[in-house]
């Protein structure tokens, strides 16, 4: 009662769960019978069934799955429409990327026919659209013009005596370094995605794959230049050909030269685009379709150069010659697998990475699921099998996947009826191209790389929100760009995976209190409310313990709460050093005493009587500096002085701390150098807390009543227990020491000390029996 006023104190019982007790109730299977269970599912999954063949098939062939319950009432003319739509744009959007890929442009053509239609029956998203993409034909670019340069086909010119590019040959030949380079990707994208390795995608993070494509896009900037200035500057390709190189300094140094026809076909097709597109942008709310302005743009351009002469009259270089009709299978040369066995592996995880975070964003939108490992064998097929017909790497398009998708694509149907346009244009169409100038393919690609160069405000965002992700984005941006695509990948991705090791080696380390009113635990330094347990220091770690950081563990645990590891390891030695050395000097004056067959005068007695009088006494009526021992030299008088001084040197913690805690809730698995730094601190803690119990009782008789010390693991989930069990920690402490939360190993404390509450505090235990209660409020 308070005057004027009630107190009202609201208790839980319940009793404390430890590890063991936790074991008890819930019956955990023990090892014997998790064995027995594992075989039990090994022996299912071996089994075969009707229905689960038909999971099987279904779950390759999502097909089989959609296609029997499609509705060619509701579906079938917004899918038609969509196909319609998309199939527009993979034909300007094909012939332009072939050209980034150094390939002749109907090889665009045929990447953007035979992947769909692979697609469409191994596919689980159901509106992204497959084909050529502009990062993936950059980096098929720079392996063909890596394998097949111009300078390797140079020929003399019979009539002119002057050396020029064989065209024909060197072309050929890039299309079989493409076509290998596309199966072998196509092969490790199916081998992943057989083996469950979908996963493999979430190591490339938002930021790198923004900063790598924004990279991308400055190769593809430069590589469109000569095109669109119409200058012909000398080729480099490999690590840090853009810094002597290349293409901007010799582009630079041809401006002089620039061919004046061909940039004003550039510009002026640029200009159109864009006002064209800015436009479409701001009418798409009205318009159910929207205009298909590149393959306008390409339709006016072709009429105007065939009617107007372009290429005769200026000299401006046209598509040229596209052969009708599709071309047979053809096995890849394999003898350039070695040489591009590290490309296909960075086109195999770019494109799947992409396609996937495409494929996952429309399936949340739509309510639907997708197979990550799934869509890495539909993708590996459509390139593998694409491969056999002469295309490059596709992936998912985020241009033609938002045209599918708000045109009212429904299915992969619409990806058919894309296909069908596309076949339709290389059957019969395909010639009517042939007077379309390049640089009107240049202007298309650089300007589709608009928003691309948006993602430049990346840094001022990240500045702002995560300065470790901008460290990310900048170094990835930079060693793409001068380490070219493949190199600047794997660098990227190691340096990524760099910062996650260096954020676990220095994670935040803090000291726990508790919440009144609450079962909660929360950072002394960081909650204002929060009171420190009185003689209980509970210690966490944002991060996992692993070898990397194990080290740092104990620093910090030092730091926290003064347990100092390394001296108490120190003290140990020496204790069992001195501990030796007394059981040989005890060994040797008992082998004098047997000789002189005299009674062992080991008797411990009071200084200044006789030792033939003294008999043994309780060593409670002697008081503090009468113990001393016959035959105790002054050495050993010495070592126990060192000794005192020795645990006045290992922490403040032994002095006003009775427990500590670990809160191992973040750890996520345990290394065997983490279960070895666990084990030494428990395993020292109580071979330190016996050791001060025996010398206080031998110096200061007092310290054994107040040395009351626990060591308490709390918080642990499920498989680190059972890391903790195979790696044999069980020996050392047992799971009565093993808490499910903190507040069951603090009460655990509480209890162990022996004292039913704590002064001040509102944590009572009874018993085995725990009474949590809040603080009292006023009425």
């Amino acid at each position: 009662m308070v005057t004027g006023k009630t107190c009202t104190m609201y208790c839980v019982e319940r009793e404390i769960l430890d590890e063991q007790r936790l074991e008890e109730l819930s019956r955990r299977l023990d090892s014997s019978q998790t064995h027995t269970l594992f075989s039990h599912r090994l022996k299912n999954s071996l089994r075969c069934s009707i229905p689960k063949l038909k999971r099987t098939v279904v779950g390759f062939l999502p097909v089989l799955y959609w296609l029997p319950h499609y509705s060619v009432w509701d579906y079938g003319m917004p899918d038609l429409i969509s196909g319609i739509s998309v199939g527009i744009m993979h034909l300007p959007q094909g012939m332009a990327y072939a050209l980034l890929a150094s390939l002749p442009p109907v090889f665009g053509l045929y990447s953007s026919f035979y992947p769909a239609l692979v697609y469409f029956f191994f596919g689980s998203s159901r509106h992204i659209s497959i084909g050529t993409f502009t990062i993936l034909s950059i980096m098929v670019g720079s392996v063909t013009e890596r394998l097949a340069p111009d300078e390797n086909f140079l020929i003399v010119n019979k009539t002119s005596g002057i050396e020029e590019v064989d065209i024909t040959a060197r072309d050929l030949y890039r299309v079989q370094v493409a076509a290998a380079t596309t199966v072998l990707g196509g092969s490790i994208q199916v081998i992943l995605g057989l083996m469950q390795f979908g996963f493999v995608g979430t190591y490339l993070s938002e930021p790198l794959v923004r900063a790598y494509t924004s990279a991308a896009a400055a190769h593809a900037v430069l590589a469109q230049l000569k095109t669109i200035f119409g200058v012909s500057p000398a080729r480099f390709s490999g690590p840090l050909s853009m810094v002597y190189v290349s293409t901007l300094v010799d582009v630079c140094g041809l401006l002089p030269n620039t061919h004046l026809p061909t940039l004003v076909v550039s510009v002026l097709s640029i200009v159109i685009l864009i006002t064209a597109k800015e436009l479409n942008n701001r009418c798409r709310k009205k318009l159910q379709v929207p205009i298909p302005v590149e393959l306008i743009v390409i339709v006016v351009g072709t009429l105007i150069s065939f009617y107007a002469h372009l290429n005769e009259t200026y000299e401006i270089s046209v598509v040229g010659k596209i052969p009708s009709g599709i071309q047979p299978p053809t096995m890849p040369n394999a003898s350039i697998f070695p040489e591009v066995v590290v490309d296909a592996f960075a086109l195999a995880i770019v494109g799947y990475a992409i396609s996937v975070s495409l494929g996952k964003t429309f399936a949340l939108k739509h309510g639907y699921k997708i197979d990550s490992s799934q869509e890495l064998v539909a993708l590996g097929l459509s390139n593998a099998v694409g491969g056999f017909f002469q295309c490059y790497s596709v992936c998912a398009s985020m241009s033609r996947s938002l045209i599918q998708e708000t045109t009212g694509g429904r299915t992969q149907m619409a990806g058919i009826a894309s296909s069908v346009i596309v076949l339709v244009t290389m059957m019969k169409l395909g010639s009517l191209f042939q007077e379309l100038p390049k640089a009107v393919l240049a202007a298309i690609v650089f300007v589709n790389l608009k928003g691309m160069f948006k993602q430049y405000t990346d840094i001022v965002t990240l500045w702002r929100r995560n300065k470790i992700d901008l460290v990310v984005w900048l170094v990835t941006w930079v060693s793409t760009l001068l380490l070219n695509l493949d190199m600047g990948l794997a660098a990227s991705i190691s340096f990524a995976m760099l910062t996650v090791i260096f954020r676990t080696q220095s994670p935040r380390y803090s000291v726990l209190g508790h919440l009144p009113g609450t079962e909660l635990y929360l950072d002394l330094e960081s909650h204002r409310e929060v009171k420190e347990v009185p003689g209980i220091t509970i210690f966490r770690s944002s991060a996992t313990i692993y070898f990397a950081n194990a080290e740092l563990y104990l620093e910090a645990l030092k730091e926290k709460s003064g347990l100092d590891i390394t001296k108490m390891i120190t003290y140990k030695r020496r204790q069992e050093a001195k501990q030796r050395k007394r059981d040989r000097r005890a060994a040797r004056r008992a082998k004098r005493q047997a000789k002189r067959q005299t009674p062992n005068n080991s008797w411990v007695y009071l200084k200044g009587t006789d030792p033939e009088t003294t008999t043994l006494g309780s060593m409670s009526d002697l008081q503090d500096g009468d113990i001393t021992t016959l035959g105790c030299s002054s050495e050993d008088t010495l070592s126990r002085d060192l000794e005192r001084i020795s645990l006045g040197s290992l922490g403040k913690w032994t002095w006003d701390i009775h427990s500590i805690i670990l809160d191992l809730s973040t750890a996520n698995f345990i290394d065997t150098v983490a279960l070895k730094t666990l084990r030494n601190v428990t395993f020292l803690s109580s071979w330190f807390i016996q050791v001060c119990i025996d010398i206080s009782y031998l110096m200061c008789s007092y310290w054994t009543h107040q040395w009351m010390c626990s060591f308490c693991v709390a918080f642990t989930p499920a498989p680190v227990v059972e890391q903790l069990e195979q790696g044999g920690f069980f020996s050392d402490i047992t799971k009565e020491r093993l808490f499910t939360t903190v507040h069951d190993a603090v009460l655990y404390c509480i209890n162990l000390r022996g004292d039913g509450t704590l002064p001040n505090y509102d944590i009572k235990v009874v018993g085995f029996t725990v009474l949590t209660c809040p603080h009292n409020y006023m009425e």
